[in-house]
């Protein structure tokens, strides 16, 4: 299933898109898209049962915002230098182990909502990622296998960051990392049975219409499955929570000098295969 939340910022509605592209609502069904509902297999099967029996009203799909596909987001968890090329274009070793790092709840913002630059920032920096968003409590995993099975389902997420603040500024990476509206997450949310292979996807973002990542999760360091054992091993991760697996090659922090950084104007599209598109217009905070 594509779950997803429409409406204004804070009043969004549960719907999902069926497989002919027509928007459905679930708020005769469900109260939102949660931790709550994800761990709920009957709830999720009567979504199921509803769609497939055509029981679920359209929607005007032209007319609402998309905001983010999950609400009350419990904790973001973001992993660093996971992809091999990534590693290599800002010349870092590979980690032995997966780099973790948080980002706020408070910094989801929709898919194509406007995306702020911080002041006095100069280095703002764009990151398409495949996020995971856990559907069963996770603690102490044994196995890559047991990781998956506690991925309720897939999004696209865009992990914004301001290198001068994650880097130069002191102390860890949290700075650059949660400014407020740098982390879209969405359009969707795809139930882990429509991506039988998370290690196959294609990530793609553009800065102005120009290709500026082309990668693939078969470039991860340590892929998704062991990514939610590893972070088990240390937390506890609820139905609700979002993993944010890293990003591929083509970051700006990557390029040549005179490394080309975001500014207010600069328009990002980004997708994952089958999980949807973004759209941000770049403006200052």
């Amino acid at each position: 299933m594509k779950l997803l939340r429409v409406g204004t910022a804070g009043r969004e509605r549960p719907a999902l898109l069926d497989p002919d592209g027509t928007l459905r609502d679930l708020s005769g069904l469900v109260a939102d898209i949660d931790g709550t509902l994800l761990a709920d297999e009957d709830a999720l099967g009567r979504i199921r049962s509803a769609a497939a029996a055509g029981d679920l009203p359209a929607l005007d799909a032209t007319g609402p915002r998309t905001g983010p596909p999950l609400a009350r987001i419990g904790k973001i968890v973001c992993i660093g230098l996971n992809y091999h090329d990534h590693a290599r274009e800002t010349g870092a070793e590979p980690p032995a182990e997966p780099v973790i790092f948080f980002k706020a709840p408070d910094t989801v913002v929709g898919p194509d909502d406007t995306v702020l630059i911080p002041r006095g920032s100069v280095k703002t920096d764009w990151e398409v990622e495949l996020a995971v968003v856990i559907g069963r409590t996770a603690r102490y995993l044994e196995s890559a296998e047991e990781g998956l099975a506690h991925v309720a389902g897939y999004a696209v997420a865009h992990d914004v960051s301001e290198r001068e603040f994650q880097t130069e500024r002191g102390g860890t990476w949290d700075k650059g990392k949660n400014c407020e509206t740098f982390n879209p997450l969405g359009p969707w949310l795809v139930t882990a049975d429509e991506v039988p292979d998370p290690q196959n996807l294609s990530l793609r973002l553009w800065v102005n219409g120009e290709l500026k990542q082309d990668g693939t999760t078969a470039e991860q360091i340590f892929p998704v499955g062991e990514v939610v054992r590893y972070v088990s091993r240390f937390m506890t991760l609820y139905p609700g929570d979002v993993v944010n697996t890293g990003t591929p090659a083509g970051v700006a922090m990557g390029r040549p000098e005179p490394k080309p950084y975001l500014r207010a104007g600069d328009v990002v599209e980004l997708e994952v295969t089958g999980l949807g598109r973004q759209r941000q217009v770049l403006a200052q905070a």
